[in-house]
């Protein structure tokens, strides 16, 4: 007959110990490999658009508990590392293979189209004087 143990380990407990004991059995990178395994079956069974449902989900709980300046903070620190890393010339770069594809899939008419479409959104908002304002301080204008 077995005995019963005094103070029986809880569920949560014997999880993390699991895991600890596969994380140093397999590494890390093998939680990897099983969650991409899994991320494909998902897609395979429940399409593309199960992931953006659930995101949309996720995202919206964040909002309601962290409130809209939560994006906007991990963002710029999301974006600073990126800029410590990568440097400059990466943002350059990136930004240039955005716009190629831009231009490749809408044509150039639409940056003119989108650049009108914002300089009327600051007249808009800040009036025509704006721009004889930031012309005086080093803009030039088109001919």
């Amino acid at each position: 007959m077995t005995k019963k143990k005094a103070n029986p380990m809880s569920r949560e407990e014997a999880g993390r110990k699991g895991g600890q004991a596969v994380a140093e059995k397999y590494g890390t990178e093998f939680y990897h490999h099983i969650g991409q395994k899994g991320g494909q079956k998902v897609a395979r069974e429940y399409g593309s658009d199960f992931f953006y449902a659930i995101g949309q989900k996720g995202g919206q709980k964040v909002a309601r508990e962290h409130g809209p300046q939560y994006y906007h903070d991990i963002g710029q620190k999301g974006g600073r590392r990126v800029a410590e890393e990568y440097g400059h010339d990466y943002y350059h770069a990136i930004g240039q293979k955005g716009g190629q594809k831009v231009a490749q899939e809408y044509g150039t008419e639409f940056f003119r189209e989108i650049g009108h479409r914002g300089g009327e959104t600051v007249k808009e908002k800040y009036g025509s004087a704006f721009y004889q304002e930031i012309g005086r301080k080093g803009g030039r204008g088109r001919s």
